[in-house]
């Protein structure tokens, strides 16, 4: 996409909040040089009423594409065990800047990934914070800190990135029991990128039970893979016909060359995305602040990693074409082990990758040209494990589908996109001892999105959908969760003007629900029109 590369062009937890009270406002007629900071209506991280302390791992101006180096030394006051360990990553920026990404990593474990937000001439300064829980076994002893928020400063582009992380533990009490994590947190060991692709290995303990990894997967680097979602075939015509199977990307992980897990990417929008930061200045698009880990069970594949030697792994977005670059996916593995044995042993009982379905259609109708796809993909693995309690067959099941219209005219106006994915996990644990356990989440992402270019104005229409429906049977109290995160917008500014003479307006909602079992529930809706929030409502809590 052209026009969405040179004008939002990105380089690449859970809540964001700017540390004022929101309130309903009269909003300006037009954008100025200053506006609301940026905020989302995401749920708060909740925390313990318990004794708790806080350790600064990060504090940082980040001008350049030089990393931030330092050391991570466990709170000398609180060493746990721990209920909750939550990070929150502090920034403040002014002048002219496009939005950048962010990691960040201990002893090469990624623990948190963001992009940030384009300022005010007058400045603006927002938090995030997300539940960093599950890096508890990192947390007990001293780790060397890696962060780098990739920027240019010039005498362009002037915002540096002042940013603070800190890492608040929350001590656990009788009442608030320790948290529940795995025993080992490993990076990918000897992680290179080849050919397109993420290569390293992991050895894992020799009594391993249980294996999840975590990738952090994004498209990303300002080409047309940040909107891979939209490429097309270059037989088409279009700015961003790169890619002769078109858009559909899934990202893999394989071991030892045989694939062990599939997944549909998140389609990330960044604060300067589809050639309109003023639709984002104040209220991102999902997840733009707080990147979220891709989750793979891998456990069918346990019995025949835990002879204590290194296993390779490689992690791959299909669908990219041979020599693009453009996609970061840093990889972590979680590790749960048999306490009661000194070594598991198991096989791989069955193992299915069914053929990729990515039917494409090209036409053109008058001066419009369309792009459709219909793409679908299945896994399913089945491995067994000798355990101290006994033999246990995990199921893993993967059911990825992607729905994709892409329409645009002359000059590439209008461009527009209406697509749809979903991806669905079952994984099932059966024992010998105990009913079978059957977790399974159902997530759809939606992108309805339309720019247009008339009287030398351009016009950002969107509409944006993270939904996730979760539930656990077989414990006895069949959990439950349903989430539904949306956004609507559309903003317009003057091209080739001067930045005082843009008379950029613009309005947007973000709305996040989140209900589960007894009635639980949490609904906050913000509203915001030219830079002002309009509407800040919790509707439930």
């Amino acid at each position: 996409m052209r026009r969405l590369v040179a004008v939002g062009a990105a380089v690449l937890g859970f809540a964001l909040f700017t540390g004022t009270a929101a309130h309903a406002a009269e909003p300006p007629a037009e954008f100025g040089s200053d506006w609301d900071d940026p905020r989302t209506a995401d749920q708060p991280v909740s925390k313990p009423p318990t004794p708790s302390c806080a350790v600064t791992i990060v504090d940082h101006e980040f001008r350049d594409f030089t990393p931030y180096t330092g050391t991570y030394t466990p709170p000398a006051h609180c060493d746990g065990p721990w209920n909750k360990v939550v990070l929150r990553m502090e920034t403040s920026i002014a002048g002219r800047q496009y939005d950048r990404l962010g990691s960040l990593s201990l002893s090469g474990v990624t623990i948190f990934k963001t992009s940030t937000a384009e300022p005010s001439v007058d400045g603006i300064r927002w938090a995030v914070e997300s539940d960093v829980t599950r890096y508890a076994p990192l947390l007990t002893r001293q780790q060397p800190v890696w962060m780098l928020i990739g920027n240019v400063v010039n005498e362009t582009y002037t915002g540096i990135l002042d940013t603070r992380v800190d890492l608040t533990f929350y001590q656990a009490t009788e009442e608030y029991p320790a948290a529940e994590t795995s025993d080992d947190v490993l990076p990918l060991a000897d992680a290179r990128q080849s050919d397109g692709e993420l290569h390293g290995a992991v050895t894992v303990a020799r009594n391993t039970e249980r294996l999840v990894a975590e990738v952090y997967a994004t498209g990303s680097g300002g080409g047309c893979e940040e909107f891979w979602y939209g490429t097309t075939p270059p037989d088409t015509g279009y700015s961003c016909g790169t890619a002769a199977d078109g858009p559909y990307r899934e990202v893999q992980v394989l071991i030892d060359d045989q694939v062990a897990g599939i997944a549909a990417p998140y389609p990330y929008i960044y604060t300067g995305g589809w050639s309109n930061p003023f639709l984002w200045y104040v209220l991102p698009a999902p997840r733009a602040f707080n990147v979220q880990a891709i989750r793979y069970d891998l456990t069918p594949f346990v019995g025949l990693l835990t002879d204590g030697q290194p296993h390779q792994v490689r992690v791959r977005a299909i669908g990219v074409p041979a020599g693009q670059s453009g996609w970061d996916t840093p990889t972590n593995f979680l590790v749960w082990r048999d306490h009661g044995s000194a070594r598991t042993s198991g096989g791989l009982l069955s193992h299915d990758l069914g053929g990729l379905r990515n039917d494409l259609t090209s036409s053109v109708e008058g001066d419009i040209h369309h792009v459709n796809v219909e793409a679908a993909h299945r896994f399913r693995a089945v491995g067994y494990l000798e355990t101290s309690h006994g033999r246990v067959v995990t199921t893993v099941e993967q059911a990825l589908t992607n729905h994709n219209e892409h329409y645009w005219g002359p000059d590439e106006s209008p461009d527009g996109q209406h697509a749809v994915w979903t991806d669905t996990s079952t994984v099932t644990v059966s024992g010998r001892e105990s009913a079978p356990r059957v977790s399974r989440i159902e997530k759809r992402f939606t992108v309805d999105g339309e720019i247009t270019i008339a009287d030398n104005r351009l016009t950002t229409r969107m509409t944006l959908g993270d939904y996730a429906d979760e539930t656990t049977a077989g414990t006895g109290q069949a959990p439950w969760s349903r989430l539904a995160n949306t956004f609507a917008g559309s903003a317009s500014w003057t091209l080739g003007v001067p930045r005082s003479e843009r008379h950029a307006v613009g309005e947007s909602e973000q709305r996040y629900r989140l209900t589960g079992p007894h009635g639980t529930c949490y609904d906050h809706r913000i509203a915001q029109v030219n830079g002002t929030i309009t509407a800040d409502e919790l509707r439930c809590g």
